[in-house]
């Protein structure tokens, strides 16, 4: 994947948006459920692939093409 092209002001302010969103009590929850359940799946071929909370809150397995970039609607509006 090509990196943005961002002015630096813009590079700065994507940097400071996502390390909140980062940070925010249920995405640090969702990513130790991830972790802990990617650990679980082991066993199986899981290369390419990420843990992902669905609509639902099932985890389900997803590319990391999709789950990383929202499923093709980008991180920027992400919520």
């Amino acid at each position: 994947m090509p990196k943005q092209k961002l002015s630096p002001k813009a590079s700065a302010a994507k940097k400071t948006r996502d390390l909140v969103a980062a940070k925010t009590p249920l995405r640090r929850k969702r990513k130790a459920e991830n972790q802990k359940k990617r650990r679980e799946y082991s066993a199986f071929k899981l290369k390419g692939k990420d843990v992902h909370h669905g609509k639902d809150g099932r985890l389900v397995l997803a590319s990391i093409k999709n789950n990383r970039g929202n499923y093709g609607k980008g991180t920027k509006n992400e919520g």
